[in-house]
């Protein structure tokens, strides 16, 4: 009995403690379904290592602002968001959060430390109730060496994401305020979408928005209330809605 005591108390200091979440494991149903939810990587691989990935996939499920990976911690997955919003962010001086990415169904994440040789370098959350699909670094690995249709697919990837990152850079250091804040609301916009009434389908706190644009929250609530006095956008709580995306634009182009 001590024994068991001793086993529980351990899983949970792992689970909640160390890593922040306990995830609602797989269903069967759901590995079988593979095929269609990562269909852009499933049509590379032929029938032995699509077995390979149908026997080592995992699929876990994250409730709201859940803990997927944290700084520091040794890649072994490669992740694909199935459903649902991923930040990926990173705690810099004062442990002020920088949003890095953001994450939405179908992209890979959580692979680019792994191929560095390294620990993560940033950490990733889900902004809302998400499904992941895990698949271990050392099956992707067994699968690149052989198939080089894969290699390509993920060298390709990950030269757009230093694109967006370098772009990204450059706007964040050049662009006044306003520029910063239009950009971050286009970048949602074209990510997520817009509702049928023209809100953005997302629904982020003003801390999120804020360190998404690289300024402070008290910084961030200005200037979305001056883009509502010039008639740019309506808020409601946590919702945008975009009234003049023209204009929007047009703030971020010109910064």
């Amino acid at each position: 009995m001590l024994y068991f005591y001793s086993y529980m108390v351990f899983f949970f200091y792992f689970c909640v403690v160390k890593h922040g979440y306990i995830a609602q494991m797989q269903t069967k149903d759901e590995l079988f379904n593979l095929s269609g939810s990562i269909h852009d990587v499933w049509r590379l691989l032929n029938e032995r290592e699509r077995l390979m990935v149908r026997q080592n996939a995992s699929i876990l499920h994250f409730k709201k602002n859940q803990q997927i990976y944290r700084e520091g911690e040794e890649p072994k997955e490669m992740m694909c968001l199935l459903k649902g919003k991923v930040k990926i962010y990173k705690d810099g001086i004062g442990r002020r959060s920088q949003i890095i990415r953001m994450i939405k169904p179908v992209q890979y994440f959580a692979y680019r430390a792994y191929f560095a040789n390294e620990n993560y370098l940033t950490a990733a959350a889900a902004f809302e109730p998400s499904t992941v699909c895990l698949i271990p670094m050392k099956v992707v690995m067994d699968i690149m060496e052989l198939n080089y249709d894969v290699c390509k697919f993920f060298i390709r990837q990950l030269s757009t994401d230093l694109g967006i990152a370098d772009e990204r850079t450059v706007n964040l250091t050049q662009k006044h305020i306003r520029g910063r804040l239009a950009e971050s609301l286009v970048f949602l916009i074209d990510s997520y979408g817009l509702e049928d009434d023209a809100t953005i389908n997302i629904y982020l706190a003003r801390e999120d928005l804020a360190n998404l644009s690289n300024m402070t929250t008290s910084n961030a609530i200005r200037t979305l209330s001056t883009f509502v006095s010039e008639k740019v956008i309506a808020l409601d709580g946590r919702k945008i809605k975009v009234i003049d995306e023209e204009k929007l634009r047009k703030i971020s182009k010109l910064g």
